[in-house]
């Protein structure tokens, strides 16, 4: 019963906090018995989160044992069935590093506990890679989670599934974002070596998440991916061509059309920083019209719901404002600032609750107490829908803004942006493996008027330049 109404809990706090929770692969999780879920860790105490919210299973998760020191985190991780779990670089005199000559840390406890709930059928949770951050690929990962599931199956008699989960965030930091949840093909573990199952499941892993040496190699072929992918897609697959472009970037990086394509998109890249305006906003073209029409419906629906968050307002937006600007300074670590966004917001919304529901009682009686409990919640959403708009009618004004006051640079831009398109599109044809063409085929019109646009191009110039050549030929006769 504690499971269900703190996870119930958590659902609500995670669709309050991101926009957009788009989950992919559930028909990869095995509806009943034992099964080991895997997954990357790029944002602290979000990602169990998210796995618990949109699994469809009761999971137990193997947390730290530092996280179960304080009152409140204790009582929340044993109504979730978290594990305790001893990290070598947690506990005093144990050396900073893992290496195999290290003493090890007894978690022998811990693992009989997962042995038992893997033995009833059940779930746990588990990232391999052992600590959260905010590199741009995953980190070598551990053997906890294949010892796991190699002790299970022994004891079990019986395979032990192990399902890969991938945790992609739009914009990790950041309230009201988007995150894309996958859940892989399951790896059945019989047996096995712990490390030949732990490099299966960082494979596993790497087909679920986007992974490149660095974050300016991340943005530069996030521009690629806009300039080369159709119109209106989903979430998924502009992660799934995020993931193969990084995947497959390496073994082209030392062609020389890359070479000039990647030199070419960093430098639009700037051009954009420049003036401030985002790919997405340039490919869209919306006249000034329709950019003042669309400004104009978000203020009318924005006005519309204004007088809805006014009970709560004094709850609701000093918790959102302090949450925002306090949380960089609260934490030393970015891969966990929104974990404490989540966190501090969450919690000071609560206590706001608790008081203002607790004075409604004690001034005015039970019964305007529980109307207040239902007209706070209700405040709430209507805050998160006036934000929303906020945030959308500050892009428009910034857009209209940036297209009267740069209006000649825009339409340069654009126009080198259509070209620069036809051009990745191009050399992305040329250089690309028989795995990403699979999710765009070649006859796709996008694709197709590109690149006949792109052809053209060339011909004319290199008709310009042999038209250039014959002048200076002639110039010289």
């Amino acid at each position: 019963m504690a499971y269900r109404v703190l996870a119930w809990f958590l659902r609500v706090v995670s669709r309050v906090f991101f926009r957009q929770i788009e989950v992919a692969g559930l028909e990869n999780i095995p509806a009943s018995g034992p099964v080991v879920f895997a997954g990357n860790h790029p944002n602290s105490l979000i990602d169990p989160i998210l796995i618990i919210t949109t699994c469809g299973r009761k999971v137990h998760f193997a947390a730290k044992d530092a996280l179960f020191k304080g009152r409140l985190m204790r009582a929340v991780l044993g109504g979730l069935g978290a594990v305790p779990i001893k990290r070598r670089d947690d506990h005093d005199g144990a050396p900073r590093d893992s290496s195999p000559t290290a003493p090890p840390v007894d978690n022998d406890a811990a693992f009989s506990a997962m042995f038992g709930v893997l033995g009833e059928g059940g779930a746990i949770g588990i990232f391999p890679e052992g600590l959260s951050h905010d590199e741009a690929h995953l980190s070598r990962l551990k053997t906890g989670a294949a010892r796991l599931a190699i002790g299970a199956a022994q004891r079990t008699g019986g395979p032990i599934p192990i399902v890969p989960c991938g945790l992609t965030f739009i914009h990790p930091k950041r309230f009201r974002s988007r995150v894309l949840v996958q859940y892989g093909a399951p790896i059945a573990i019989a047996g096995g070596d712990a490390r030949a199952v732990t490099d299966e499941i960082q494979k596993g892993l790497e087909r679920l998440t986007i992974n490149a040496p660095d974050w300016d190699t991340v943005r530069a072929l996030d521009v690629v991916r806009r300039l080369y992918q159709p119109q209106e897609i989903s979430i998924e697959e502009r992660v799934e061509l995020a993931r193969r472009f990084n995947a497959y970037y390496g073994a082209v990086a030392a062609d020389p059309r890359v070479i000039e394509l990647m030199h070419e998109v960093r430098a639009y890249q700037r051009k954009l920083d420049e003036l401030e305006i985002s790919d997405r906003e340039l490919a869209r073209d919306l006249s000034k019209l329709e950019v003042v029409l669309r400004v104009v419906r978000h203020l009318v629906l924005m006005v519309l719901v204004l007088p809805l968050t006014i009970p709560g307002a004094p709850l609701h937006v000093p918790p959102l404002v302090f949450a925002r600007y306090a949380s960089p300074r609260l934490t030393p670590r970015k891969d966990v600032v929104g974990t404490t966004k989540l966190l501090i917001g969450m919690l000071l919304v609560l206590v706001g609750y608790a008081l203002a529901i607790g004075a409604v009682w004690w001034k005015l009686g039970f019964a305007w107490a529980v109307l207040a409990a239902v007209i706070l919640p209700m405040s709430g959403w209507a805050t998160l829908r006036v934000l929303d708009r906020v945030r959308l009618v500050r892009r428009g004004l910034g857009v209209l803004f940036r297209r009267l006051r740069f209006r000649r640079a825009v339409h340069a831009l654009r126009a080198e942006r259509e070209q620069l398109a036809a051009k990745v599109i191009a050399v992305v044809t040329a250089v690309k493996p028989a795995e990403l063409a699979a999710l765009f085929p070649a006859d796709h019109p996008d694709r197709a008027q590109a690149e006949e646009s792109w052809r053209a191009r060339r011909n004319a110039d290199l008709d310009a330049d042999f038209d250039a050549q014959r002048d200076a030929e002639g110039d010289r006769e």
